[in-house]
């Protein structure tokens, strides 16, 4: 077994107990505009690895490292108090309502109406985290959300009011879902569509959201084995994007055919004239071949343009770098941005499908991208963008990623200054711990 393939596998192991850092050292110098708190979210399963859970699926663990005026003032994970989790550590379970296959909110944090939310995929709803990482309720926005909710939802950067589409495996629909910026659900909209399918993500722009309705869908015999992510390829389901204007009452969507793929995480979308640009990584087939993890094929860089009044989409590849999780400057969500962040992945089949050994920068006016390299035997996961203040120029300011170090077995969480993309970190928070590679990360200021 190669070096990379061994790291990349090695690192996807969960950890057994919940831990506190007071203080951990810094290598470096953090900058001091940095005061906030970095989070990750990902799967950390109870009990010995099993080969036959899927990759999305376990007991949530959150792991978060808060810095205060150039100092770390702690690391500590803790895991989400799902019902397992709970039953595991013989504790009273969490309060508020239920909906969906299961309570793993694992996928993603979002910071939304003073709130600190743990997000999950198929009709999960929300868990509201404290700021020590203590798992306070499942939420519903105060009554007002009528099912589940959103991995993804998309927080508009003026007004603060968050869009979501909502999927379960039972409605033959989707939940199109505005929750405005005092928390509490205005706006739902049902969006027919069939096979139910595993809508991860979706867009928005100025004026319109974007809905990903491709090919991985709701498999009832996944289901019936027992499998708590039951989503597969179906060469049945169709592969089409659906244009939807932000502030519709009908549920009249504009439906366009595109080449069949998946799509996990969209970069940004824009409205530019009557055409919308979105920027998203393409994966050619995803939970075909191999059922349990996102890994069988590279996925990359692409460009649709949409045409709505021609009711077309011309697709692009842009870069041939595996990649994924996107990010940008959220500043600029839903308008034209120029700058766009995402990790770069290891070659399909080396083990690597939530990490990888470096960092892109993609300049999307030029056509040019640049690499950060975590170095020898480190791969990291998704990188948040912290801007250097509030009027600093697009992406001017620092990537935070979590890096796993294989000759240590350690984690770090790396500060990566974009005046010098492609040089060394200006700090790194060296933990005496390894942080398995997760899903999603955010930055929660102040």
């Amino acid at each position: 077994m190669d070096g990379t393939r061994y790291v990349q596998a090695d690192n996807y192991r969960p950890v057994s107990r919940e831990t506190t850092v007071v203080r951990p050292e810094v290598a470096g110098s953090l900058p001091p505009g940095l005061n906030g708190t970095f989070a990750r979210i990902g799967p950390n399963p109870l009990g010995p690895p099993d080969a036959r859970r899927h990759a999305f699926e376990g007991a949530p663990m959150v792991h978060a490292i808060r810095i205060q005026d150039g100092r770390t003032q702690w690391y500590r994970n803790r895991w989400l108090r799902t019902d397992r989790v709970c039953a595991h550590l013989g504790e009273l379970p969490t309060p508020g309502p239920r909906h969906g296959l299961s309570d793993d909110a694992g996928d993603n944090l979002l910071q939304h109406g003073g709130r600190v939310l743990a997000l999950g995929d198929g009709g999960v709803l929300p868990v509201r985290i404290d700021a020590d990482l203590t798992t306070s309720a499942r939420v519903d926005f105060d009554g007002t959300l009528p099912a589940g909710f959103s991995a993804h939802p998309q927080t508009d950067p003026l007004t603060g009011e968050m869009f979501a589409v909502a999927y379960c495996h039972e409605p033959p629909y989707v939940l199109y879902v505005v929750v405005g910026a005092d928390g509490r659900v205005r706006k739902t909209l049902p969006i027919a569509v069939k096979s139910a399918p595993m809508m991860h993500a979706f867009s928005l722009t100025e004026r319109h959201a974007i809905f990903y309705d491709l090919p991985v869908a709701y498999d009832p015999a996944a289901a019936a084995g027992g499998s708590r992510v039951p989503y597969r390829w179906r060469t049945d389901h169709e592969s089409r994007i659906g244009v939807l204007p932000r502030e519709a009452t009908d549920p009249e969507v504009l439906w366009m055919d595109v080449d069949p793929c998946y799509v996990f995480h969209p970069l940004n979308a824009y409205e530019r004239g009557d055409r919308i640009i979105i920027h998203l990584v393409r994966h050619p087939r995803v939970f075909d071949r191999e059922p349990l993890r996102p890994g069988e094929s590279a996925p990359t860089l692409w460009r649709w343009t949409v045409d709505p009044r021609a009711g077309t989409v011309v697709e692009r590849q842009l870069a041939e770098q595996a990649q994924e999780f996107p990010r940008i400057d959220d500043r600029y969500k839903g308008s034209y941005n120029r700058y766009g962040f995402a990790v770069a992945m290891s070659p399909c089949g080396s083990g690597g499908y939530l990490a990888g050994p470096g960092l892109l920068r993609h300049d999307l006016a030029l056509g040019r991208t640049e690499t950060h390299d975590f170095g020898p035997g480190r791969h990291g996961g998704e990188a948040v963008f912290v801007p250097r203040g509030p009027d600093a120029p697009e992406a001017d300011g620092w990537l935070l990623s979590l890096v796993h170090d294989a000759a240590s077995d350690h984690s770090d969480l790396v500060v990566v200054d974009t005046a010098d993309f492609t040089g060394a970190p200006v700090a790194r928070v060296r933990l005496p711990v390894r942080v398995p590679h997760g899903l999603h990360a955010t930055w929660i200021a102040g």
